[in-house]
């Protein structure tokens, strides 16, 4: 039996074509068939296990899906939470949430709609630390609402 969170990720549109899980019906987008690893070619293996550690920090909350557009990782829910961007030195690591958040953590914000997009960027997997998994569980919890 599944949960009513999971029944809402199976109730998104999936594009026929890119298999990609959307908020809306027939939602606009680029679509693209891209491996993950090729978002990853040339970048400093840190940034590699920077990634794989936000990876399975973040496996278990559910609804989590994970799929790959022309240059990022974008993490669903009921709706997209989480924008990865391997970057040449940098993991830039975009989350949503309703209100500006305040940390040391956080690089940029920037209103967006009615919420703001706040970014962090690592370069190693200790970085990813316990405040930084904090955050982004309050936009993960965000997405659900």
């Amino acid at each position: 039996m599944l949960c009513s969170l999971c029944k809402n990720l199976i109730a998104m549109w999936r594009c026929p074509k890119c298999k990609r899980n959307f908020k809306s019906d027939n939602q606009s987008h680029t679509c693209t068939k891209i491996d993950m690893g090729v978002l990853f070619l040339k970048k400093p293996d840190d940034l590699v296990l920077a990634f794989d550690k936000l990876l399975i920090l973040t496996s278990q909350w559910e609804p989590n899906e994970v799929g790959v557009s022309k240059h990022s990782i974008v993490f669903t829910s009921k709706k997209a939470w989480l924008i990865v961007k391997p970057m040449q030195r940098v993991l830039d690591i975009k989350f949503y949430f309703d209100e500006e958040l305040t940390s040391e953590r956080i690089f940029k914000r920037a209103p967006w709609g009615k919420k703001y997009a706040h970014h962090i960027r690592v370069t190693t997997a200790e970085e990813i630390d316990d405040e930084i998994v904090s955050l982004l569980r309050k936009g993960f919890e965000f997405s659900l609402a």
